[in-house]
């Protein structure tokens, strides 16, 4: 048996189950394309160097993710 012919043999509700399913399998496909990282930050910091070493930059974003410091 078809799945389409699966699908008309259920009730509507249940078809509109099988509908939302469908359509959320689409929207994930999607979504996993992946594009090559830019890398545009690169070199953002560049004018922090003297001020502080790349242990303590991630100290100080990681207290910032957490909302520390």
């Amino acid at each position: 048996m078809k799945l389409q012919q699966l699908i008309q043999e259920l009730p509507p509700e249940m078809q509109k189950e099988v509908e939302d399913f469908a359509k959320f399998l689409l929207a994930k496909t999607t979504k996993q394309v992946r594009r090559k990282p830019s890398f545009s930050w690169a070199g953002a910091l560049e004018d922090l160097k003297d001020q502080y070493t790349s242990v303590e930059l991630q100290h100080k974003i990681s207290d910032l993710m957490i909302g520390g410091k």
